[in-house]
């Protein structure tokens, strides 16, 4: 009888990565209502909110991985559009794109 796991191709999963002007960061802690303070790996921490359209969609805490798209007229404030799920988070630190020491789940 063969295993049936060594003859399958390891799947590679997809991760959404930023685009354009939008960072990864860390939520660092909640302000109430949907406003969030999120520490970017630029180096900044910006006081960000989730849009009304995802209000519904995305639960969020201190300690998850997120895109946010910071404003064009203050840089300083942006918008929380994704929010990465455990395995994507291993994928990132995988790829580089997340520091191991900065969030340890």
């Amino acid at each position: 009888m063969a295993n049936f796991n060594e003859d399958k191709p390891s799947e590679e999963i997809r991760v959404k990565l930023p685009r354009g002007n939008e960072i990864i960061g860390i939520i660092e802690q909640r302000l109430g209502g949907n406003k969030m303070l999120v520490n970017c790996m630029d180096g900044i921490t910006r006081n960000c909110r989730v849009p009304g359209r995802l209000k519904r969609d995305l639960w969020l805490r201190p300690g998850d991985v997120v895109i946010i798209e910071p404003w064009e007229f203050d840089n300083n404030k942006g918008d929380v559009i994704f929010k990465y799920r455990s395995n994507q988070i291993a994928i990132l630190k995988k790829k580089g794109l997340l520091k191991e020491e900065q969030e340890d789940f």
